[in-house]
């Protein structure tokens, strides 16, 4: 099981933004986003480019491997792309580019996205999955399989 990150000194609860919103932006040379969660609903715009994002819904009861999901994000709706998502708190999410456009062999200008965490984001509500946890959750096999997917801050020192 992983644990939260500590709270901030003079952390106080009652007195956290209402939301939050920050600017992500995956690049050729940066093309992946590890395994991360946060306590608080994530409201995922996208602004520009392609990705694919995957999800481990760890927050719902099962007795076996959690759930996974995978989608992708981007400008052709008549495709199933998404241009808006949120992704409730408690389920890991990693993502990483696609080609910029279906069938396409590159992503050229990287893929650029705004997060809005409700309530505001603080570090002590967010953790990175580290490989046990990920074996934990989904199975040694399936874990083997999106390990790439790993961000090193999940990693024990």
């Amino acid at each position: 099981t992983v644990a939260f990150a500590p709270q901030r000194p003079n952390f106080t609860p009652t007195l956290r933004n209402s939301s939050t919103t920050i600017y992500y932006l995956l690049t050729p040379s940066s093309p992946q986003g590890g395994f991360h969660r946060n306590l608080g609903r994530t409201v995922h715009t996208l602004h520009h480019g392609r990705g694919r994002y995957v999800l481990i819904h760890a927050d719902e009861p099962s007795t076996g491997a959690k759930r996974i999901e995978t989608f992708v994000v981007g400008a052709n709706l008549a495709a199933g792309e998404k241009l808006q998502w949120i992704v409730e708190g408690g389920k890991f999410k990693a993502s990483y580019l696609l080609p910029d456009e279906e069938g396409g062999v590159e992503s050229k200008e990287g893929l650029l996205i705004s997060e809005t965490v409700v309530p505001g984001f603080e570090y002590c509500d967010h953790d990175f999955l580290p490989e046990e946890g990920l074996r934990e959750l989904v199975g040694r096999e399936k874990g083997e399989e999106l390990s790439w997917l790993l961000s090193p801050l999940g990693k024990k020192a």
